[in-house]
């Protein structure tokens, strides 16, 4: 049962259509990923089209959230922890966006025995933010539920970081890869992990709410 109504309840509804315009972008990176380390990269540039306009759309969405809130959804009190929400939530999409400029901008060089490696390490990331999603749909009707699975959502958001160190390894120890390519795949790998750690972040944020409502 929704523990809000009204003008709250409009609120949440904008908050999952903004956490489902995220994932939208978050699939469309993962397949433009796909394509670049298949070496197609006309695909890969018109997927890039497509992420920056997912990731404006999420934008307009973080923007008419906090319109509400400043309308008057919510007590004074909880607005900002829903700004803030919104905001980080958001975050998730720039850092995917960013990683995308990235690879299409420089063009680095994809070597044969670190596809997969790459590839993991984008779902690892998608999944972190997956399962924050779970979390922020359950605030409004289970703050218990909330509290677990923003937990589950900072251990997939470490185990994103291992994967991620151990692809930056395998890079740097690489034979087949350019220095310069190397620079390009550590900021790239390393905005890949973004998407994760603002997910990460996004869920402390989740806990805090949680907590407070739980009392």
């Amino acid at each position: 049962m929704a523990i809000f109504g009204g003008k709250e309840s409009n609120v949440f509804e904008t908050i999952n259509r903004h956490l489902d315009a995220v994932g939208k972008t978050l699939d469309a990176f993962r397949s433009l990923m796909e394509a670049y380390i298949s070496d197609d990269l006309e695909k890969a540039k018109k997927i890039e089209e497509e992420v920056t306009k997912l990731e404006s759309e999420a934008d307009k969405l973080r923007r008419s959230i906090e319109l509400m809130l400043y309308e008057g959804a919510f007590l004074p009190a909880s607005r900002g922890d829903y700004v803030r929400l919104s905001e980080l939530i958001d975050q998730v999409a720039d850092a995917a966006e960013s990683a995308a400029h990235t690879l299409i901008l420089a063009k680095p060089h994809v070597p044969e025995e670190l596809k997969e490696e790459i590839m993991k390490l984008v779902d690892s990331a998608i999944e972190t933010y997956r399962r924050l999603m779970e979390a922020v749909k359950a605030l409004n009707e289970d703050v218990d539920k909330a509290l677990e699975l923003a937990k589950e959502t900072e251990d997939l958001e470490e185990n994103a970081d291992r994967i991620e160190y151990d692809v930056k390894a395998k890079v740097f120890d690489s034979e087949s890869i350019t220095t310069y390519a190397k620079i390009i795949w550590n900021q790239a790998l390393t905005k890949v992990g973004d998407i994760a750690d603002r997910a990460e972040d996004a869920s402390d944020q989740v806990m805090l709410m949680a907590i407070k409502r739980r009392g």
